[in-house]
């Protein structure tokens, strides 16, 4: 269930753009303007602001937003702009681009492949060779090391089939196959890719299930303790938590970013803008389960100025 709060009452395209481009006017930049319009718009408002905006102005708003605003506020407001398949092909892209390629980083594929749909995710693909003249599949196969790779590609060439549908009998068979790996010290095995890669979110949920009630433990709980590639198990845990319980992931992805010595915004940021129009509130509630707090205090205690404000406008705050 998403969490932003669209009035009933929205202005047209060329009313938001002109606000905007009147925020941007002057000696200073009208952050809580902007903080209005495009905090409280969804994504085809947003989308159509953008293409209003070049249309009037001859500029993208993108560029006027980098150039406007600045830190984290900039980023935030950026990566909300964009449409979702953009945003998350810029992200995946950034990670790949990028010297270090920690699972905690590698973890933003995994949530695009594990926690979206089908047609979004091929959306994500087709906009990332738009964008970069070269397939997600090709930039991770080239850039990951092995075995990372083999599951990453795995994953973000799936395509789900997305309906509420379980097959009892498959998933008590293929917890078996899973089993099998996990004895045979080969999590990387074929066959835990061709049914992670592959399955239903619903039918890997019950054959989440059909595991513990086979052999007494979670797969989780199995998977960690198998030895082996401590990378490979941490990035097939992430991979079970995110199809399983996509809210637990998102939680515990905003916890980290704020718990600790500083704040990783780029996590906050990513935790709060991917989700804002999904499940967010879901979160919000496991969050509150996980930690006996607020995600809306949590944030508050942690980041502040304009930053904390977009956060919190996303989250459904009245700011």
């Amino acid at each position: 269930m998403a969490t932003i709060r669209v009035p009933d009452e929205v202005p047209s395209a060329a009313q938001d753009s002109e606000t905007l481009n009147q925020a941007f006017r002057g000696w200073g930049t009208d952050e809580k303007a902007i903080i209005r319009v495009l905090g409280k718009r969804n994504e085809s408002q947003r989308k159509r602001i953008r293409e209003t905006y070049r249309e009037i102005y001859g500029k993208d708003l993108i560029d006027v937003l980098t150039s406007e605003l600045s830190g984290d506020f900039m980023k935030a407001v950026v990566l909300w702009t964009y449409v979702p398949a953009e945003r998350d092909a810029r992200l995946a892209n950034n990670v790949l681009n990028g010297k270090k390629k920690s699972i905690e980083k590698l973890k933003i594929i995994v949530e695009i492949s594990c926690t979206t749909s089908p047609n979004h995710l091929i959306a994500v693909r087709k906009a990332y060779c738009s964008l970069f003249d070269l397939s997600l599949e090709e930039h991770i196969a080239s850039s990951v090391p092995f075995p990372l790779a083999k599951v990453l590609v795995t994953l973000a060439t799936s395509f789900r089939y997305d309906k509420d549908m379980a097959d009892t009998e498959v998933a008590t068979i293929e917890a078996g196959m899973l089993r099998e790996a996990i004895t045979a010290k080969q999590l990387d095995h074929d066959h835990v890719l061709y049914i992670l890669g592959t399955r239903s979110i619903y039918q890997l949920r019950e054959t989440f299930v059909a595991y513990k009630q086979s052999y007494g433990n979670t797969l989780d709980k199995d998977v960690d303790g198998c030895p082996g590639d401590a990378d490979l198990k941490s990035l097939l845990q992430m991979v079970i938590l995110c199809i399983e319980f996509p809210e637990k992931h998102f939680a515990k992805v905003v916890r980290d970013s704020i718990e600790g010595f500083g704040t990783d915004e780029d996590s906050l940021t990513r935790g709060i803008v991917t989700r804002a129009e999904i499940d967010l509130m879901k979160a919000r509630g496991e969050y509150f389960n996980m930690y006996n707090t607020s995600m809306d205090n949590a944030i508050i205690g942690d980041v502040s100025g304009d930053y904390k404000d977009f956060l919190l406008t996303l989250l459904g705050s009245n700011i």
